[in-house]
């Protein structure tokens, strides 16, 4: 076979590939595979759809090689190269830092940029804990201790923080909490380190902005700064069975959306030039009689935890869902997620003959796998490396760890890596990229590992 015979060969295959993965990702979703002893995943099973993905992959591969024959009598057959890794290795997810005392309700747990010496935990009830990064470490010291500002009533509390880029240089980090209101409100406040970076001083806090919470439930709280340097944080749908209020589709509002800002002027934010609605008027305290400038992306119920791809910069969330549902979206700017006219892919109200004109969640699992979705990271580590590439996320209440390819197209299924008794609150990803698992009910953590 010539070289360019052979190279266009491989151009086919490779084509060729990508359209079964994605052909094949959807008849995940409509195939019943008879499985014996394995998990379902809404109806399918996981391990039977990813062997029928592959059989497809090889059997177009094998055909396409079978006929590039050349009648040349200098041509060679080739055998066909060996069909892609389509599933994540097996994963296990082992206890570090085991001699620290457990964690009061912890939620998030970070490193601070370029620095590898520590650990950060913040706890629900208003205080953040550091810690040196020693597997032999036994002592934690207060970073930052504010209890008496925040309430931690329902799903309130200390919810999240994000380094200012810059750090310790620029000595900011930023805190998602909620104090007492109507019933809660949330803020987002700056509070500004004094002692080169050590702790940060409680009294130093400036208020950025708050939004009212009409429920004590579904209240977001993540914080992190993108790769363009801007502030995102996440606010739920401001609480109550099925959003009764209406906030998910209401963008004069800032629940149920992810918004972005910026921090680096001397006012306390901005409105990034490219924001959707950048041109309107701010939403004092979560509401305005515009679309709020504030929001990149809007029509989710409860974004609890989001991160950017190390690699790519997409932006990925996990959005908790009501009663049927639980979705992980790429969330990308202006686009409207559905809820809660619509749960993950599925109507919700009305039942059915919903607008279809809504982002679809790249997956979705229903709640006889789990009921609380953790969104995690894309892995960029070194330490596994079948598992670069791979969206990493799990369940609170299952304790179940899934992945999904990072280049997936909408619709396709998880792959279930591990069945846990963690009660998975929040992933963590450490300056080299390595992923890590919060338990919050026994306030210890565990990195995730290749299986032995």
């Amino acid at each position: 076979m010539r070289p360019e015979s052979r190279k266009a060969m491989a151009f086919d295959i490779f084509l060729l590939v990508r359209q079964v993965d994605r052909l094949s990702n959807f008849l995940m979703w409509l195939a019943h595979l008879p499985c014996f002893g394995v998990k379902y995943q809404g109806g399918v099973c996981m391990r039977c759809a990813t062997r029928l993905k592959r059989l497809m992959i090889c059997g177009l591969v094998a055909a396409l090689a079978s006929g590039c024959g050349g009648g040349s009598g200098d041509s060679v057959m080739m055998a066909p190269p060996a069909a892609p890794d389509l599933t994540p290795p097996e994963i296990a997810v082992n206890p570090v830092f085991t001699s620290l005392p457990a964690f009061d309700r912890p939620v998030a747990m970070k490193q601070a940029p370029g620095d590898d010496s520590r650990w950060f935990v913040a706890e629900k009830g208003g205080v953040i804990r550091a810690f040196a990064n020693n597997v032999d470490s036994s002592a934690t010291s207060v970073f930052l201790e504010i209890p008496s500002a925040v309430s931690s009533v329902g799903e309130g509390g200390l919810l999240g923080f994000a380094f200012h880029p810059d750090f310790p240089l620029t000595p900011a980090v930023y805190i998602s909490y909620t104090r007492s209101g109507a019933p809660l409100v949330s803020y987002i406040s700056r509070f500004l380190s004094t002692d080169d970076g050590q702790t940060l001083n409680g009294g130093s806090e400036e208020v950025i902005l708050t939004v009212l919470q009409p429920e004590t439930n579904h209240n977001g709280g993540d914080l992190m700064f993108g790769p363009d340097g801007f502030l995102y944080a996440g606010f739920g749908d401001g609480g109550g069975s099925g959003d009764p209020l209406g906030n998910g589709q209401d963008d004069t509002n800032l629940h149920g959306s992810i918004i972005r800002i910026d921090v680096s002027g001397d006012t306390t934010y901005s409105i990034p030039a490219d924001n959707p609605n950048a041109t309107n008027g701010v939403c004092t305290q979560g509401y305005g009689g515009a679309p709020c400038p504030e929001i990149f992306a809007w029509g989710l119920r409860n974004p609890w935890r989001f991160s950017f791809d190390a690699e790519t910069g997409t932006l990925w969330a996990g959005d908790v869902g009501q009663g049927s549902w639980e979705e992980i979206d790429r969330i990308e700017s202006g686009e409207n997620y559905g809820w809660n006219v619509r749960e993950g892919a599925h109507c919700f109200s009305p039942a059915t003959g919903c607008a279809d004109t809504f982002t679809d969640p790249v997956t979705e699992y229903d709640h006889s796998v789990g009921r609380s979705v953790t969104g995690g990271y894309v892995y960029r580590g070194s330490s596994i490396s079948d598992l670069i590439g791979w969206y990493i996320f799990g369940d609170f209440i299952s304790g179940r760890i899934f992945a999904v390819g990072a280049d997936s197209a909408s619709g396709v299924a998880p792959e279930e890596l591990l069945d846990t008794s963690l009660s998975i609150v929040s992933f963590a990803e450490d300056n080299n990229n390595e992923l890590y698992v919060l338990d919050y009910s026994a306030g210890t953590m565990h990195k995730i590992e290749k299986a032995p």
